[in-house]
């Protein structure tokens, strides 16, 4: 006997739905995977279009970010070390060539290092007249002011010191000459050793022990002023490698 809530056998569903798409001529279930395709479609890709086969890079399918698989990224603005091209820093000389700082006064030739050794003594010695003899005469006249020569270096010396017996310029030449140099213009008329090597060197490149050294010379106002400037513009000092003092000017 029925009681209504019988249980009447179900039919499943899908094999059903099978059935009649196949009755009806549709013999592919490719929209319901076409529809998950589009998750993933190639920006411009029409509706209709057929996906390409694996491995073809017209048919991989793209991250959001725009970049396909396997493709590499454009290179870097700036390139590191390692690479041919470095970006340089702004008012950077051109490091094409590293600067070889020296440090063994042995390296130079010996009329350089008497000159050095003679110019150490008389600025040790507290006496301005001491530097005098060492200074040449005429076109051989050791320049101490940038532009026109001067008649009385020394006097000029004196004047440019802060102090009224020319002390201040003396400690500052010891300075200057007890920290390391380069070798410049190897080859031309301007064949010169000049002290300190920063006259010669990007200011924005010194690594912290570089920093501490050339803070032995000026104040940290110097050197912010220096690196916005674009270089070292305080005292340098030059020898010919016949010995000769060409110059202790300030200046860039």
């Amino acid at each position: 006997m029925r009681t209504g809530k019988e249980k009447v056998p179900r039919i499943p569903l899908a094999p059903v739905l099978l059935a009649l798409s196949l009755a009806a001529g549709n013999v592919s279930l490719a929209p319901a995977a076409y529809a998950l395709s589009e998750l993933h479609k190639i920006p411009g890709q029409a509706a209709n279009d057929t996906p390409a086969a694996p491995g073809n890079a017209q048919g991989q399918s793209q991250p959001q970010g725009g970049a396909a698989p396997n493709v590499p990224m454009a290179d870097p603005l700036v390139k590191n070390q390692n690479n041919q091209s470095v970006d340089k820093t702004p008012g950077a000389e051109d490091n094409s060539k590293p600067v070889e700082v020296i440090y063994d006064i042995s390296k130079v030739p010996e009329p350089v290092r008497k000159m050095r050794e003679q110019i150490v003594e008389a600025a040790a010695s507290g006496d301005l007249e001491r530097l005098r003899p060492l200074m040449g005469t005429g076109a051989d006249q050791t320049q101490v002011t940038v532009g026109e020569p001067t008649e009385d270096p020394i006097g000029t010396l004196k004047d440019l010191s802060g102090d009224p017996d020319g002390d201040e310029i003396l400690a500052i030449m010891l300075d200057i000459v007890s920290t390391g140099f380069v070798h410049v213009g190897q080859g031309t008329p301007d064949d010169m050793y000049v002290w300190p090597y920063f006259a010669e060197k990007d200011l924005k490149s010194l690594t912290p022990p570089e920093r501490v050294e050339l803070l032995r010379i000026v104040t940290a106002g110097d050197l912010s002023d220096m690196q916005e400037f674009g270089g070292y513009n305080f005292y340098r000092l030059g020898i010919t490698p016949e010995g000769k003092w060409k110059f202790f000017t300030a200046g860039d």
